[in-house]
Formats: structure tokens, C-alpha cells, sequence
């Protein structure tokens, strides 16, 4: 189990910087990188925090469906601006936490985010 967690870990530590990358990245297709890329490795990010402290190979097909359904609700959730979420997203780290604004295109991304990090979760098992 120590070395399940331990992999998750240095896999998250790799998954911040890119999806943060792919945030900022300026350059050819950047709308698609700064908005939908980045929805890929965010599914991903919240799939290895949520597995680093449920470590159990039974949830590995519960996690993704449960990150996709969540923050399809943060997605969702974008159409509502009181004040503690303008709060929240007046920061980078919140923009980059529950976004900013709805997009119909961050779903599919999301699906793809949930397989890749499914895909990632039996990896990171079978190591």
C-alpha cells in the first residue's frame, strides 16, 4: 500500500505542472490548451488526490465516475455567481480549482480526463 501511495504522489507531482502548464500555455491553439486540455488534467489531478487517501483497488472504477459527476456540478455550478464563489475565483488557484464559465465542450473532456485517469489508477496497481 506505502508504494501505491508514494507512486500517487510522485504522479501528482508530475499531473500539477502540466495541467498548470497547459493553464498557461500561450501559443498555437492556446483556447483549446488553456480551457479543454487543461480540463483533462484536472479530472486526472482530482482522480490521484482522491485515490492518494482511498487507496483501494476496488474504488478504482468508483473514483473516475464519482470526479466526473462532481465536477460536472462545479461546471454546472458556473451559472451561479454568489459572492463566496466570486471569491473563490477571483484568485488563480480558484479560477483554476472551479472555473469561471460554462462551456458544453469541458464535458467530453471531462469523459476523456475520467478514462485517462482510470487508465492511470490501474497503472499505478499493477506497479
Amino acid at each position: 500500500m506505502r508504494n501505491i501511495r508514494k507512486n500517487c504522489l510522485y504522479s501528482l507531482l508530475a499531473v500539477i505542472p502540466v495541467g498548470f502548464g497547459f493553464k498557461l500555455y500561450t501559443g498555437p491553439a492556446q483556447w483549446w490548451f488553456n480551457d479543454y486540455c487543461a480540463g483533462l488534467f484536472y479530472e486526472i489531478f482530482w482522480i490521484l488526490v482522491v485515490f492518494l487517501f482511498l487507496p483501494k483497488e476496488k474504488l478504482i472504477c468508483k473514483i473516475p465516475v464519482w470526479v466526473f459527476i462532481v465536477t460536472c456540478a462545479l461546471e454546472i455550478l458556473q451559472f451561479w455567481n454568489p459572492w463566496i464563489l466570486q471569491a473563490i475565483r477571483s484568485s488563480f488557484i480558484g479560477r483554476a480549482l472551479i472555473g469561471t464559465t460554462f462551456s458544453w465542450l469541458d464535458f467530453p473532456h471531462y469523459v476523456l480526463g475520467c478514462f485517462f485517469g482510470w487508465l492511470w489508477l490501474r497503472w499505478l496497481v499493477k506497479l
